[in-house]
């Protein structure tokens, strides 16, 4: 596999405060990677990063391929009148003034994929939280990326919606062959369907293959990281917030 991110002695800080130091990793090309640590533990910093948000950084940080970027809060006004195949098209919008018959058509294929060709004449303020997910999920995909990069977007989606949106990325990872790098609160979900884990807390502690990161590991690296375990198959964690 061929590398379409690499890290090399990242260090930032804002203001007073080192937010990450001395990070290195790469990531191949139809990885899946979870990304989890504690809060305040830097992992949005490098997302921003990643997508060129943030440039005042030591260290070396290349990225090659087109990326969809998914925020970590959708800043969508549920009053705006606008439909979800509008919110889903709106960044074509910004290279041309009018589309294509093939773009509309690419425009309700990735509908479709996405599961919500039932529902695209709807008002996006009427959307659930997990419907939401998936049209900005869409709108990403518009961009037709190599790199999908999400922070957390399982917030405010329910634990079946979490579960389904996980397997709708594997599933567009594997057809597409995008690769998936992914910040997550969700240890439970990022252990059963990541193909590799990164544990950050403003240092990378820990970046395997997932059958190769022991979670009780995890719990040494990350005190107040509380995490409990059900068996080999199951984890879930809680945050003092």
């Amino acid at each position: 596999m061929n590398e379409c991110i690499r890290v090399e002695t990242l260090s930032v800080r804002i203001g007073e405060v080192e937010v990450l130091k001395d990070v290195s990793f790469c990531v191949n090309r139809g990885e899946f990677v979870g990304l989890i640590g504690p809060n305040g533990a830097g992992k949005s910093t490098l997302v921003k990063v990643l997508i060129g948000e943030i440039t005042d950084f030591k260290g070396n940080v290349r990225v090659e391929g087109r990326i969809g970027y998914l925020p970590q809060v959708q800043t969508v006004n549920r009053e705006v009148p606008i439909d979800v195949r509008t919110y889903v098209v709106m960044p074509l919008y910004a290279k041309k003034k009018r589309l294509a018959p093939s773009e509309w058509r690419r425009v309700d294929d990735t509908l479709q994929r996405v599961g919500l060709a039932a529902v695209k004449k709807r008002h996006v303020g009427t959307l659930s939280g997990g419907e939401l997910q998936r049209a900005s999920l869409a709108r990403a995909l518009m961009a037709e990326p190599d790199i999908l990069i999400l922070d957390e977007p399982e917030a405010g989606v329910d634990q079946m919606g979490k579960a389904r949106f996980y397997d709708l990325l594997d599933e567009l990872r594997r057809e597409r062959e995008l690769t998936v790098f992914m910040v997550s609160h969700d240890v439970g979900l990022v252990f059963e369907r990541c193909t590799t884990i990164m544990c950050l807390n403003k240092t990378l502690h820990c970046h395997r293959p997932t059958e190769r990161v022991n979670p009780e590991e995890i719990k040494s690296f990350f005190s107040d990281f509380d995490l409990w375990i059900r068996g080999r198959e199951h984890y879930e964690r809680e945050h003092n917030i």
